[in-house]
């Protein structure tokens, strides 16, 4: 599973906590893909810096040398670092959608499993015992 935008949002993640947040205040439109004409591209959390380069992009022609000054990696470490979620790109998936709050890695992995479990409990009981085992509850 694909989980780099939910660990951003936990109380260990090492970025700033306006950045935490901001994922949790975005939903999942909150997004753009960026490098698309470079046939490079990523998904970034929509801000005033990722709609300049959409907006580059979409001229037709881009190159890096077109958006560098926008995309350069000092720019997002001082998103993450001072928290300024405008100054820069910075990755999020659409995940933001469902993000409600800043756990601990601890609560949120405990949280998995309980869900994964519940899962399998339910979608696939017949099969591990633990329907029977819980009917019998």
């Amino acid at each position: 599973i694909n989980m780099g935008t939910r660990f951003m949002a936990t109380a260990e993640s090492p970025i700033h906590q306006k950045v935490k947040e901001q994922i949790v205040e975005n939903d999942e439109r909150a997004t753009d893909l960026i490098f698309r004409t470079l046939r490079n591209t990523a998904r970034v959390a929509r801000n005033e810096v990722s709609q300049e380069v959409v907006a580059i992009e979409r001229k037709g022609n881009a190159k890096i040398e077109d958006i560098a000054h926008l995309v350069a990696g000092a720019r997002g470490k001082v998103v993450y670092e001072e928290g300024d979620p405008n100054y820069g790109i910075w990755s999020a998936g659409m995940v933001q959608g469902l993000i409600h709050d800043v756990p601990t890695c601890g609560e949120l992995i405990s949280r998995i499993v309980t869900e994964a479990e519940a899962i399998i409990a339910s979608r696939l009981g017949g099969m591990t015992g633990k329907a029977s085992a819980q009917a019998a509850e």
